[in-house]
């Protein structure tokens, strides 16, 4: 072997070990390993019909107030995973929220689709500190953009005593593509079990096919009996404690 075939050789190698390693940062540990660890939440399990509606990107000074009398309306709590400039924005609509017993979590400052961890600590910080001074309530559970996470990340927010909330598989909505009403209250309908969680967006865009189908949903699921519940009393249901 020539020496410029060794030297190539090497160089590949030290190429194939930093992916080796950026791989197994970044990978994912798998739902089965962090729904075991209790780090993150899908869903529960019971034959309780309760379920949580959870509402991304907002505050929105229209859309959220719309959703807001709505809930009222039915006697619902929902869980809403608050944008931290959104709130800075709309302080008003964040302390209703709390007011009126739902819930808040933490959903970045910027919403950006790609964060670093390091990143990501501050714009956690910086939401709530923002939720605080408005509710003087600190967020517990944290949602990452997109559904986007790594272990790197779930270990930062864990240490940090956040539980990360996604949600049930077969309930993203996918509002926020504005896929026409009827899709949204189909997709919700059909899918409903005890113990889900319900992805909707109070934020972000125009979110009126949002509302018009939570005035179909909400009143017939609670023909069906469902009671809506925040992610916290969802986990009480299953035994799970979280820390505030």
């Amino acid at each position: 072997m020539t020496r410029k075939s060794i030297v190539i050789l090497i160089v590949l190698f030290i190429c194939i070990s930093i992916s080796y390693v950026t791989f197994t940062t970044a990978a994912d540990k798998g739902r089965r390993y962090y729904e075991e660890t209790g780090q993150v939440l899908w869903e529960i399990k019971t034959e309780e019909k309760k379920i949580a509606l959870t509402f991304d990107d907002g505050p929105h000074p229209e859309y959220t107030a719309q959703i807001l009398d709505l809930l009222a309306k039915y006697d619902a709590k929902a869980t809403f995973f608050v944008v931290g400039a959104n709130a800075e924005k709309n302080p008003d609509v964040v302390l209703r929220e709390y007011n009126e017993g739902h819930e808040l979590a933490n959903h970045t400052f910027t919403h950006p689709l790609k964060i670093t961890v390091p990143e990501l600590e501050k714009q956690l910080k910086q939401t709530n500190d923002i939720i605080y001074s408005i509710t003087g309530f600190y967020p517990v559970l944290f949602r990452p953009v997109g559904g986007q996470y790594t272990d790197d990340m779930i270990d930062l927010v864990a240490n940090k005593g956040y539980k990360v909330v996604m949600w049930s598989w077969h309930q993203d909505t996918e509002d926020w593509t504005n896929p026409g009403v009827k899709k949204i209250v189909k997709k919700v309908m059909q899918g409903t079990k005890p113990g889900n969680i319900i992805l909707f967006h109070d934020g972000g865009g125009n979110r009126k096919q949002t509302v018009e189908a939570l005035k179909e949903i909400l009143p017939e699921l609670q023909k069906q009996n469902y009671k809506f519940v925040t992610i916290s009393e969802l986990l009480r249901v299953a035994n799970v404690k979280v820390s505030n």
